[in-house]
């Protein structure tokens, strides 16, 4: 299935710079993301919780696992070919400050950057049919990972990265990118191994 226009149009900074146009309002909701980019957009909207969580903002309280589980009902609609991005409500009404969102958006601005800046096309077969559909279930495995990773240090910021190079490589046709993504998600996936290796361990001393 081809990829929707809208999504093709846009790269991190496009997405770092449409997001940040929200900022001047009080609070942000869901919603109002979802408003702007369209409800066609499929990968640009997945992005925006994928920054977020690599972001300042993944210290609130739950505010990855809320990231991690839009990622996944993201991931899934593309996975099954949805023509329409569909959100519950209770989570179109999540919502954060104007301010914390744009400090936050100004600290991972030169992240945004540097994967623009690095990417081109490569290893394009990751980019079509199958690999497409191989990403997809990987975000949306990271996604519904991530409330469960919230007790692990850094571990939901590590899943959040690895999406936004999956997506950011199917936008800019960089397999590269969709393949590093893919490599941290299988990196992330022995985290809760090792920390239940070491709490045995520990509670076995």
């Amino acid at each position: 299935m081809a990829t929707p226009p809208s999504d093709r149009a846009h790269h991190v900074r496009d997405v770092i710079d449409q997001l940040d146009d929200l900022t001047d309002r009080d609070r942000i909701f869901v919603s109002d993301v979802v408003d702007a980019f369209g409800t066609t957009a499929f990968l640009p909207v997945m992005m925006v919780p994928a920054l977020l969580v690599v972001s300042p903002l993944s210290g609130i309280p739950l505010f990855s696992s809320v990231c991690g589980i839009t990622i996944a009902i993201i991931a899934s609609q593309l996975f099954l070919h949805r023509p329409r991005l569909w959100l519950p409500g209770f989570m179109r009404r999540r919502n954060v400050s104007g301010s914390r969102m744009h400090e936050a958006i100004g600290k991972i601005r030169k992240l945004a950057n540097w994967i623009d800046r690095h990417s081109r096309d490569r290893l394009r077969f990751l980019t079509k049919q199958p690999g497409r559909q191989i990403a997809y279930g990987a975000c949306m495995m990271s996604g519904f990972a991530m409330p469960f990773l919230e007790i692990v240090p850094f571990s939901s910021s590590l899943m959040g990265f690895a999406v936004l190079c999956i997506v950011a490589g199917l936008l800019a046709v960089d397999g590269l990118f969709v393949l590093i993504g893919l490599s941290i998600i299988g990196l992330a996936a022995t985290i809760p191994f090792f920390v239940w290796t070491g709490l045995m361990a520990g509670s076995g001393a």
